[in-house]
């Protein structure tokens, strides 16, 4: 599939991490997320329905980060491609976690992890 929506720089503050610290204060995450579709139909249309509203779709992804605290960003990454993927038209998602703040002791721009998924593959 050619036609891609991108949502990238989603910002949302959550609780996880494998260590007391991060469960307790929290950090900011960001998140990045290429949805394969066809977009042809809403082209056709130049109606909504016929796409993904990736703002209501960003805030359902940010439900998630705000919401129940996991140890990793892999399965952080894995819960929020699988609601990218509750969308009918997603036939593949791409989606990456940033964790821009992960308590490393040494100097670093970023730590993301990327997933890919599609429609009744697992990948």
């Amino acid at each position: 599939m050619a036609d891609r929506i991108a949502l990238r720089g989603l910002r949302a503050r959550g609780y996880h991490g494998v260590f007391d610290f991060e469960r307790r204060e929290g950090q900011d995450f960001v998140v990045d997320a290429v949805l394969h579709l066809d977009a042809a139909p809403a082209a056709a249309s130049d109606d909504v329905d016929d796409t993904v509203h990736y703002g209501l779709l960003a805030e359902r992804l940010v439900e998630i980060v705000e919401g129940e605290p996991v140890n990793l960003i892999e399965t952080l990454a894995e819960r929020l491609a699988a609601e990218c993927l509750a969308e009918s038209l997603v036939e593949r998602v791409e989606l990456t976690v940033h964790k821009p703040s992960a308590p490393i002791p040494h100097e670093f721009a970023d730590v993301a992890v990327t997933v890919t998924r599609g429609r009744g593959t697992g990948s």
